[in-house]
């Protein structure tokens, strides 16, 4: 991924050709006015942090790339697996719905989402100019959630996986990523024989690797062109909000997509 440096933020972004004509990013913790356990650009509206704080964090997010705020829609991310098709805007007061996929071909929209460890996945199909984007932990994989927003951008805008880049973002590692049997026992009924692929025993636990997990399930959808950060954020703090590392005591770094190419 390459870094952008603009008014003391930082924005991470996939370097693969196919996301050309595409503005997307995600906002490392730096540049922001929160302070103490989010600190400091903290988009998280719903862990502790002050609101105004978390308002003026977002407005700079959007003025890195010269996005309206007002174009944003955003959802109540609930670790589930239902898509959202998004022709306009969210109106700032306007009730959050739950989902964890939104996919839209509005270029208006300034589709963002907000992370702490779950996989960001960009979704974007340079033909029929469709973008997605996904929130998927251990619950939203194995619900195959990346599923669930191919099939609604094949459904409602006729895109053919094939066409679609993906890109999966910052998110906790594998050596990081520790889970019980009854996550196993899920993964074990996902992947089936390709189990090994996604999961390891290690000194008597058992990591999942969500990076491979997602990549896995992509592949099944017929997507060949993913592009993985391979960044872990609970190996750096410095950079990423770590829900695990940090013992749930942070904040949360957003990923923004929108149609046309950037300005930066």
């Amino acid at each position: 991924m390459k870094r952008i440096v603009k008014h003391g933020l930082e924005v991470l972004q996939f370097e693969h050709p196919g996301f050309k004509g595409l503005t997307h990013g995600f906002f490392t913790r730096k540049g922001g006015v929160s302070t103490g356990h989010y600190s400091s650009l903290n988009q998280g509206g719903t862990v502790g942090d002050e609101r105004l704080y978390t308002i003026e964090n977002r407005k700079r997010a959007f003025a890195f790339f010269d996005r309206d705020v007002a174009s944003i829609f955003d959802v109540w991310q609930v670790h589930g697996n239902t898509v959202i098709c998004a022709d306009k805007p969210r109106a700032l007061d306007e009730p959050h719905i739950k989902a964890d996929a939104i996919i839209s071909n509005n270029p208006t929209l300034t589709l963002f989402m907000r992370f702490a460890d779950c996989v960001p996945i960009i979704l974007f199909d340079p033909v029929k100019k469709v973008i997605g984007g996904v929130h998927a932990g251990w619950k939203g994989t194995l619900n195959n959630i990346v599923k669930e927003a191919v099939i609604a951008m094949r459904e409602q805008y006729s895109v053919n996986p094939v066409d679609i880049i993906a890109g999966i973002g910052p998110s906790i590692g594998p050596d990081h990523y520790i889970v019980g049997k009854e996550v196993y026992d899920l993964a074990a009924a996902t992947f089936g024989p390709d189990l090994n692929q996604v999961v390891s025993i290690k000194k008597e636990k058992i990591h999942f690797n969500l990076w491979r997990a997602n990549e896995y399930l992509l592949e099944k959808q017929r997507i060949k062109a993913i592009e993985c950060a391979e960044i872990c954020t609970a190996c750096n703090l410095e950079d990423w909000y770590s829900h695990r590392a940090e013992n749930g005591a942070t904040g949360r770094f957003g990923a923004l997509i929108a149609l046309g190419e950037q300005h930066v």
